[in-house]
């Protein structure tokens, strides 16, 4: 264990937890939602500091980030939980691992052993994902600083539950996020077991404290696949900045959702349409391979920029981060 470090003591022995907007008030022997901080005697621990139930070694652009260090591996760690109870969980094994039970599972590791591993494995980042890096906020933050001290990179993976002083903590030390933007609140409210409006704050603030930032929607059949909710969506990243790439990922029948239909190619194509038409720059269809959705143009001349496969990455028009064709400067992080 370890002893959180954003939390509030509310003078009946009860805690207040502070890194996510569900600012749990947690009684004394309880646990928040994320079901991995508990309240000890007055004092909230986090139960799975370096408990890792996952680590690999990844193409980034499985994150998906698609505008950062593109065709570099990342190193990819998670604990169990997560502060969101989605239906259509893909990692629900591990985020929904620590829910009902008394022992937390995972292999102990320290920070030291995480970047080390990563620098060995010739990572230029280091990922918290598939679960909600928010959750484990303690290693990650210790892992992050370091890794930052040797030079590389951090991502978080987010569900942009994320608390604005949790944000604010990390942002010097984090360099990516990509955040779901899942719904309108209603989904948010019946899906997921949340509320949209932090997470769209959250995108803001990251974007703001110079965290760079690329946006998922995972387009679901008949909750969020509506041209109105999509232009919304398209329109609301755009008031952040035009630059934000938008992966618009076909949904797969998975844990509890599975009474909808796999995502049409014909719906991403239209969402992609909905998100340039809109005026975002970047806008790319995941979950589909091969069929053309994933590479980036040139948002001036529409030249291909960078062909994607799948995760393997050819560079065809970019040179210094800028089109060959027409000198168009594309934003994002060491692009080549």
């Amino acid at each position: 264990m370890k002893e959180a470090l954003l939390y509030n003591r509310t003078g009946d022995g009860k805690t207040q937890c502070i890194l996510c907007n569900h600012y749990c008030k947690i009684s004394p022997g309880k646990r928040g939602i994320c079901g991995v901080r508990e309240n000890r005697d007055g004092i909230l621990y986090s139960l799975v500091y370096g408990r890792l139930v996952a680590a690999n070694i990844d193409p980034v652009e499985k994150k998906p980030l698609f505008h950062f260090q593109p065709g570099s591996k990342s190193y990819s760690i998670a604990t169990a939980g997560c502060n969101f109870r989605c239906l259509h969980c893909q990692n629900y094994g591990i985020s929904q691992l620590a829910q009902g039970t008394e022992d937390i599972p995972g292999h102990y590791a320290t920070p030291e052993e995480v970047v080390a591993a990563a620098e060995r494995s010739g990572c230029k980042s280091i990922s918290y994902t598939y679960t909600e890096p928010t959750i484990f906020f303690e290693f990650a933050y210790d892992c992050a600083r370091l890794a930052h001290e040797r030079g590389m990179k951090n991502i978080f993976v987010s569900n942009g539950y994320t608390s604005a002083e949790a944000t604010k903590m990390i942002a010097p030390y984090l360099d990516a996020n990509n955040i779901d933007l899942k719904g309108d609140d209603s989904f948010y409210k019946k899906i997921v077991g949340g509320r949209l409006q932090p997470v769209l704050d959250t995108i803001k603030l990251m974007k703001e404290l110079g965290v760079w930032v690329e946006v998922t929607t995972l387009v679901i059949p008949d909750h969020n696949d509506s041209d109105d909710f999509l232009r919304w969506t398209a329109e609301f990243i755009k008031s952040v900045s035009p630059e934000i790439p938008w992966h618009v990922t076909a949904f797969y029948p998975t844990y509890k959702l599975l009474d909808k239909p796999r995502t049409p190619l014909e719906r991403l194509r239209a969402a992609r349409k909905i998100g340039i038409d809109a005026g975002l720059k970047f806008v790319y269809e995941g979950n589909v391979p091969g069929e053309g959705g994933e590479n980036t143009y040139c948002p001036q001349c529409k030249t291909i920029l960078l062909e994607r496969f799948g995760y393997d990455l050819k560079v065809r028009g970019l040179k210094n981060s800028k089109c060959t064709k027409c000198g168009c400067s594309i934003a994002g992080v060491d692009m080549p």
